[in-house]
């Protein structure tokens, strides 16, 4: 066990779960033994406009990650995607068109027409085709 993380619970607004996000993950980690389950949350290049978000479920933090506490549960971020989603809330949606966890970026200045990949002001990252 790590005991390490940085908390970054004096910054609430690194990164947001809405209710509807929060039960989901909820609902996800149920029945999970490790009691470190967190949303592991991050930016890498790609798509269309240079940058895409990644989500996945992590049993425990690295010891280079960022540990916030939101809405009761951990989000787990990498030091170099801070900067690229300070502020962000997290959205989880069930629509007619699919269902999944969105973000909602300020620092996002524009997204591809596909909608899974944006650019910052001070960096877009390295454009790719799009795929979904």
């Amino acid at each position: 066990m790590l005991d390490a993380q940085p908390m970054i619970d004096a910054q609430p607004t690194v990164v947001s779960l809405t209710d509807a996000a929060a039960a989901k993950l909820r609902e996800l980690t149920k029945e999970e033994a490790s009691p470190e389950i967190g949303l592991r949350v991050y930016v890498y290049s790609g798509g269309c406009s240079g940058y895409r978000y990644g989500m996945m479920l992590e049993d425990q933090p690295t010891a280079e990650d960022s540990v916030l506490q939101t809405n009761g549960l951990r989000v787990y971020i990498d030091a170099n995607s801070v900067p690229l989603i300070q502020g962000s809330s997290i959205d989880y949606v069930d629509t007619l068109m699919g269902a999944g966890f969105t973000v909602v970026n300020p620092n996002a200045v524009s997204g591809c027409g596909c909608g899974s990949s944006f650019r910052t002001a001070d960096d877009g990252g390295a454009p790719k085709a799009c795929a979904h």
